[in-house]
């Protein structure tokens, strides 16, 4: 895409429109209120524009850490939102300095499509309280107290609230439909606040906004705190590195030529995250549909980004007085509207249809997202996915019992051999995943004298993998048998003699290069203990 600088001035132009109901909804969100959110999508969305990793990347306030906030504010109050914040911006900077970025890329689309979906359920939840025009309930769970709020309306109902809520949700998912280049979200707004002020409605505004930043402060920060806000700050710090990477990802996919820097990220939002709460903001993210509209609109520099944080600077010092009316419903209208169109219903469904598993790590991401919290969700969300998918390749290996060819021997030599030595190779990956399975198949022959495992198609092994062919070994001679080894590759001798699997081999010398070797050392034990003639295996030319 070709940079041009009126093309970034109007995209940045676009994007603030979009993202000014977008941060004063999430702001009061977290309970911090609008200011907080302005001040976020401010001073986090320049210093992220300027050194992060992403060329196109939009970051403020998000939707999905408002999610995680709402519960520490609860806790800890505003002061301890601040450390979390501060606290999780050195976290991404140490995760930029360790070059953790590339990591995103492990995360399986199911994982995503489902956390996204858990997402703007909770966001939905979170804004009942509001649209229906009720105190928000106590409470730290969004079912409770979105259930809660709907009691409270149905003893006092609030339809003023209900109404403008319901009309701005409406007009934004309407409009997008017939005219997507429109911004109405804010077009919505403005409209449910002039109609509340000319019709004196009794719809409750967001309140005195200062005209303003504040000066940078650390008076928040006590030191005392912060072993106890750890856990919080991880989850945030986690958060912000996954969403803000995944918009990034999302970014260079609507584009041709662009790519970011995974690291250069995390570090640029660490340092937003840092700077945030210095001025009163909640910890920022890169947000993915600011990004979108971002490219959508011709965007091809850093200047757009720059640029919606300067119009949103100026809205903060000229235009607070008229923000300061916009109903607290107007803008539940809007993040209900936003939680909505986060749902892609046909990739959920694609989803969905792809595999049993995937259906499966979707619908649990999704519902640990709602009932527990958002990094949580995550780690299960992962831990399944990777169940699943050692699984899978677990099925792939395979231990065949090999016949031995029929071609160097007459019916009734072949017949015997038959009945004592058998040979199993092992194909594919050998790890802890198929490891008991292979065990209990090989030490559950029977009617044989040798065995001969043949290990030149293992493609991979693990510690616990290599314990099979040493159990193997143990359990068949405690029986008599022989068990003979050949194809070792050089790269698992390594993990081989680590578990000392490889010892009761060479001490008696039964390994070998190749199979023929192994073979013929078979008939020979067979000849020496009388069960074959002996020449049985003299002057033939084994295969193998």
């Amino acid at each position: 895409m070709g940079r041009s600088p009126r093309r970034d001035l109007l995209a940045g132009l676009t994007v603030a429109i979009v993202a000014l109901p977008l941060a004063l909804g999430f702001g009061v969100s977290s309970g911090l209120g609008a200011e907080a959110g302005l001040a976020t999508a401010v001073v986090a969305g320049a210093l992220a524009a300027l050194f992060g990793g992403s060329d196109l990347q939009v970051s403020g306030p998000t939707g999905a850490m408002t999610v995680v906030l709402v519960p520490i504010v609860g806790e800890y109050g505003t002061t301890g939102v601040l450390t979390v914040g501060l606290m999780a911006g050195v976290m991404l900077m140490s995760l930029a300095a360790l070059r953790a970025g590339t990591c995103m890329r492990y995360v399986p689309a199911p994982v995503v499509e489902g956390f996204t979906l858990g997402i703007a359920c909770v966001i939905g939840l979170q804004q009942v309280p509001q649209a229906l025009g009720v105190p928000a309930p106590d409470g730290d769970r969004v079912l409770v107290v979105a259930w809660r709020a709907v009691a409270e309306f149905a003893g006092h109902p609030n339809w003023t609230a209900v109404g403008l809520a319901v009309s701005v949700a409406v007009i934004m998912l309407g409009g997008a439909r017939l005219w997507p280049t429109v911004p109405f979200s804010l077009v919505a707004v403005v409209a449910a606040t002039v109609v509340a002020q000319v019709a004196d409605l009794d719809a409750a505004p967001i309140g005195d906004l200062p005209s303003g930043l504040p000066a940078p402060s650390l008076g928040f920060l006590d030191p005392g705190a912060l072993g106890t806000l750890l856990a919080p700050a991880v989850a945030v710090a986690a958060l912000a590195a996954l969403e803000s990477l995944l918009s990034a990802s999302v970014a260079d996919g609507m584009t041709v030529g662009q790519k970011h820097d995974p690291d250069r990220e995390l570090f640029g939002q660490g340092l937003a995250n840092i700077a945030a709460p210095l001025f009163g903001g909640v910890p920022a993210t890169g947000a993915i549909a600011r990004t979108a509209v971002n490219v959508r609109t011709g965007a091809g520099s850093r200047l757009a980004a720059l640029t919606h944080a300067a119009i949103l600077a100026v809205i903060v010092f000229a235009a607070a007085p008229l923000v300061s009316k916009i109903p607290l419903a107007a803008l539940a209208g809007v993040l209900l509207a936003t939680a909505v169109r986060m749902v892609e219903v046909g990739s959920l469904r694609a989803m969905a249809r792809a595999t049993r598993s995937d259906a499966l790590i979707l619908v649990l991401t999704a519902v640990a997202t709602l009932a527990l919290d958002l990094v949580y969700a995550v780690i299960i969300g992962l831990a399944v996915a990777g169940a699943l998918a050692l699984s899978a390749v677990a099925q792939q290996a395979r231990l065949d019992r090999v016949p031995l060819d029929r071609g160097d021997h007459s019916a009734e030599e072949h017949a015997l051999l038959a009945e004592h030595i058998v040979a199993y190779r092992i194909d594919g990956p050998l790890f802890f995943a198929a490891a008991h399975r292979f065990l209990l198949e090989l030490t559950e022959v029977a009617d044989v004298r040798v065995v001969i495992l043949r290990m030149s198609r293992v493609s991979t092994m693990d510690a616990t993998g290599a314990l099979v062919p040493k159990d193997a070994v143990e359990r068949l001679t405690r029986r008599g048998i022989l068990v003979l080894a050949s194809g070792i590759r050089p790269g698992q001798r390594r993990v081989l003699d680590s578990v000392g699997a490889l010892e009761p081999l060479r001490h008696d010398g039964r390994e070998y290069a190749s199979t023929p070797e192994a073979i013929r050392a078979a008939r020979h034990h067979l000849e020496t203990a009388g069960i074959l003639p002996a020449g049985t295996g003299q002057g033939r030319t084994v295969r193998g």
